[in-house]
């Protein structure tokens, strides 16, 4: 795939911020420590935090001119925040980035080097611990950082194992999140109406780019630190099942398209890249990365057995009502038997019937003949009295009754 070339433009790197001043904390600062080539500029978006301490740190880096800040004057929700900082800038590429998350080393070059591998790339995610289908060590999983490795070690090891590296997902995680100009002049915003306060809004908007042929990619030399669930954390899980709701409603094929992704699992191959670079690392991680494989093969055999018993059950099920089916199958052949021969009584009934309906037609018409005869014999009669009575005869006896 030729690579495209990258705009000279700043990135905009947006954190729409709401509650978790420890982790917003650690967020923009790691994000600030860090020199990248990729010019940016970061944009904090306070959607009217609640938390006073919050709402102060934010203040003192705009004033100390490190982000620019805009502020919400009552709490719209994290998708009406993205889309202001979205709309800030309408020319540059956008880094959407949760208040939760960390980042190292040269993260953002690397996300928009991928971003550029095609003028068709749409959206790229990096691995991370918390990210579904982008989740290291294990697989659509929320993780915690491997023991014994620092996020700066971790990051490391993911630029030497997957260096320019890169695969094709089905959507981008919300998390962090680079998106191209383009992509999102031609896809749209995020949708407030339907995923309002968070959740799925990524996904339906990676549905819609698709459909307008843009490509998301997994980065897969990077690696972001997520803790997830900070600003919802008190309804994470209701937003979410909604969230999926709306996505099936609004995407039907959306669900199939992430179980199919979810079972051919391509990513493995990249998080295996990964272990092996951290078995190499030292003797511990080669131990840990024994211990999380084994932990994935007893997690499998666990999966099947509950399938196997599953499939058993519903073997048994099946008997039985194949079972009650061969019932319901022999008492409707018997029906068809007694069906029959009633039908069959019927016929005999019926030519018997025909039979004498024959006779009694070969009756009505001697009937009808002899009754033709009779009228023959009758017109025969009349003329012959009309013949007595008009002859002499006939007058002259008749003279003689009268005398």
């Amino acid at each position: 795939m030729a690579m495209e070339t990258k705009k000279t433009d700043p990135v905009d790197i947006i954190v729409p911020v709401y509650r978790g001043l420890t982790e917003t904390r650690r967020c923009l600062e790691s994000i600030l420590e860090q020199p990248q080539q990729q010019p940016y500029e970061l944009i904090a978006i306070d959607d009217a935090s609640p938390e006073p301490e919050l709402t102060t740190y934010l203040d003192e880096l705009a004033a100390n001119q490190r982000l620019t800040l805009l502020r919400h004057a009552v709490n719209k929700g994290f998708v009406a925040a993205a889309n202001s900082g979205l709309r800030l800038h309408l020319e540059r590429d956008v880094v959407l980035l949760n208040s939760d998350t960390e980042v190292h080393g040269n993260w953002l070059d690397r996300l928009a080097q991928c971003a550029y591998a095609n003028k068709r790339i749409g959206t790229v995610t990096p691995f991370s611990n918390n990210a579904t289908i982008c989740s290291y060590p294990y697989f659509c999983r929320d993780n915690l950082l491997p023991e014994g490795l620092t996020l700066a070690e971790l990051d490391t090891l993911f630029r030497r194992a997957n260096a320019g590296r890169w695969l094709e997902i089905p959507t981008a995680i919300g998390f962090c999140m680079y998106i191209r100009r383009t992509c999102l002049e031609e896809t749209g915003y995020f949708d407030e109406q339907q995923f309002g306060f968070g959740y799925g809004e990524e996904n339906d908007f990676c549905m819609r780019a698709s459909q307008k042929d843009w490509r998301h990619l997994l980065c897969a030399d990077t690696f972001v630190y997520h803790v997830g669930g900070v600003s919802f954390s008190d309804r994470a899980a209701k937003l979410q099942a909604d969230a999926q709701t709306t996505l099936a409603t609004l995407h039907p094929e959306y669900p199939t398209i992430i179980q199919d992704f979810i079972r051919e699992d391509p990513v493995r191959s990249l998080r295996l890249a990964v272990d092996q670079e951290r078995a190499r690392f030292s003797p511990e991680q080669a131990s840990q990365v024994v211990m999380e494989q084994h932990q994935v093969f007893a997690d499998l055999w666990e999966e099947h057995a509950l399938k196997t018993s599953a499939l058993e059950k519903g073997l048994r099920e099946a008997e039985g009502f194949l079972s009650q089916a061969w019932g319901e199958l022999r008492e409707r052949d018997q029906a068809i038997i007694d069906a029959q021969h009633y039908v069959r009584e019927r016929e005999a009934d019926i030519a018997s019937l025909e039979e004498r309906c024959h006779v009694l037609q070969d009756a009505l018409n001697q009937a009808q003949q002899n009754i033709l005869l009779l009228q023959q014999q009758n017109q025969q009669l009349n003329e012959r009295l009309e013949q007595i009575y008009a002859s002499r005869s006939w007058r002259y006896t008749k003279f003689l009754r009268r005398s």
